[in-house]
């Protein structure tokens, strides 16, 4: 029905994440139909940044510049690092102005299902890094899923031989605007462990 341009375009689009075939056709039409004022410039953005946006030797992020805007920036707390999955928790920490540190980017999870082990994932340059010194706590912000749990203990065990940093894992439980009767027995069940005086 359609050119091979429109199909391959399709495809390609459905391989985002949150788009289906379905999605990636609608999206594919919306492109097409507004081609100067959003395909064109879409097209050139996405060459621009093909090109120009590197991975951060130091954290992990995405930037045009390396090391990245955030590893230089002298206002943020070089003694603090936050382990984060994936470039997309760094990248939420940042929206939500919660953390004014630095990062490390472990590149996914340990998982035996998948096949990833320790060595494909950034582990080893985050041990170097609160190696060369300065660091005075590592903050281990995986998900509250088996295998960010998993990370996390690995992370630890490793961070472990350094008795003068502080390791510390984000609080899980209870949402903000969270109603008790919606939430899961694990959730619960972490809210109960991780309660504190008042």
């Amino acid at each position: 029905m359609n050119g091979p341009e429109i199909v391959r375009m399709i495809q390609l689009l459905a391989k985002l994440p949150g788009l289906g075939p379905r999605s990636a056709r609608r999206a594919a039409l919306h492109l097409l139909k507004k081609r100067e004022a959003v395909l064109r410039p879409l097209a050139q953005a996405l060459e621009q940044a093909a090109d120009a946006i590197r991975t951060c030797t130091v954290c992990g992020n995405f930037d045009s510049v390396d090391p990245c805007t955030v590893c230089r920036d002298e206002r943020r707390d070089s003694t603090t690092i936050c382990v984060v999955e994936d470039v997309a928790d760094l990248w939420a920490m940042e929206r939500g102005h919660v953390f004014s540190g630095r990062y490390h980017v472990l590149g996914g999870t340990l998982s035996a299902l998948d096949g990833v082990g320790p060595e494909d994932l950034n582990i080893d340059s985050l041990v170097a890094r609160v190696r060369g010194g300065g660091v005075r706590e590592v903050i281990l912000a995986t998900n509250a899923t088996v295998d960010g749990q998993t990370t996390a203990h690995y992370v630890a065990d490793r961070l472990a031989a350094f008795a003068d940093v502080k390791l510390s894992r984000l609080a899980h439980g209870l949402p903000v605007g969270g109603e008790i009767d919606h939430l899961d027995d694990g959730t619960l069940s972490a809210a109960f462990k991780a309660r504190r005086a008042v």
